[in-house]
């Protein structure tokens, strides 16, 4: 039997998912890692993307992430994201949506600021969008 790990995703909203998985890939700030009982302890920004759950006690998982951190320890990983979305509730044209109005908020941006803010964001919802 291969080791599991503990797995919480929390949103602002609440708890995701909380339960032991084989192995978790999560989009670090530095590219994707995987994380497996054992780890060495770390903690690392996450941006945009996919986190992967794979032989959870409830079978694989998927969920995409706007940001957030997460820290792990050898028996535990801990996300703390400021957005997450179960892969299968995503709604394409509610997506589709979303990323013309955040086009839109690149163009009426009134300082360098909060264009430079809302690229970041249209560049996350189109990572979300090539995910389904």
């Amino acid at each position: 039997m291969t080791d599991k790990i503990a797995f919480d995703l929390v949103s602002p909203e609440r708890l995701l998912l909380s339960e032991n998985a084989e192995m978790i890939t999560l989009p670090g700030a530095e590219g994707y890692l995987g994380v497996l009982a054992g780890h060495e302890p770390l903690i690392t920004v996450l941006r945009a993307g996919v986190i992967d759950v794979k032989g959870g006690d409830k079978g694989d998982a998927r969920f995409f992430v706007l940001s957030g951190f997460a820290e792990v320890n050898p028996g535990k990983l801990t996300v703390l994201a400021e957005e997450a979305i179960p892969m299968e509730h995503i709604d394409a044209a509610a997506l589709d949506k979303r990323i013309a109005n955040a086009r839109e908020d690149i163009l009426t941006a009134k300082t360098d600021a909060d264009r430079a803010k809302a690229v970041i964001v249209v560049d996350d919802l189109e990572t979300l969008r090539a995910a389904i």
